[in-house]
């Protein structure tokens, strides 16, 4: 999976919800997004980039602020269940 094109993505998604006037609305709603519409295996990918990149940087690779902090903030939520 190409983890730079699942960030730009993520950033889309976020740009989205960056629009709303209330961050705690945004937020949800970038979790939710992901949720809702991405595979586990994309979800995957980005639980673990985070792991490796707490702060969702890795070179020119970066998650914006708001997607970083709705993933972060719902990692549980987020992280695909075992089969």
């Amino acid at each position: 999976m190409d983890i730079a094109n699942l960030i730009r993505m993520a950033n889309r998604i976020g740009d989205f919800f960056d629009a709303l006037p209330d961050r705690e609305e945004a937020i949800e709603g970038v979790a939710g997004h992901i949720h809702k519409f991405w595979e586990p295996r994309m979800r995957r990918a980005l639980l673990d980039f985070l792991s490796q990149h707490a702060d969702g940087q890795a070179g020119e690779v970066r998650l914006s602020g708001l997607v970083l902090e709705a993933v972060t903030r719902h990692r549980a939520r987020l992280a695909p269940r075992a089969a």
